[in-house]
């Protein structure tokens, strides 16, 4: 278990990094995530986090790079929609390290 400091709150996480308390994010948390994750965010980076923070709300799981992948697709079109694009903003892969940034848990089906 760590903890984040931001702004004068103190926030936990697991031993991977991810939130404990899903609760506990905003996007000085989240932009402190992608600091220690080595991610300049930019505003394609904020599309993908709240896309998933949406998915995560609507259907209470963090996706798989798949499902995101298509569900990306969908909704932001087939340019954003395939693993290029993805491992592009998110070098270490696009569910676990935009999931970790979006404050969710880890998407089910990652080492």
């Amino acid at each position: 278990m760590g903890t984040i400091d931001i702004n004068g709150k103190s926030v936990e996480t697991d031993e991977e990094g991810y939130l404990v308390n899903l609760n506990d994010w905003d996007e000085a948390i989240g932009g402190e995530l992608a600091k220690s994750e080595n991610v300049a965010m930019t505003d394609q980076h904020w599309e993908v986090v709240n896309f998933l923070r949406e998915y995560y709300n609507e259907f209470q799981i963090a996706p798989a790079v798949r499902v995101l992948t298509k569900a990306i697709g969908k909704k932001l079109g087939p340019e954003k929609g395939n693993s290029q694009y993805l491992y592009e903003l998110f070098p270490y892969g696009p569910a676990k390290q935009a999931c970790k940034i979006a404050g969710l848990p880890k998407p089910t089906g990652c080492i």
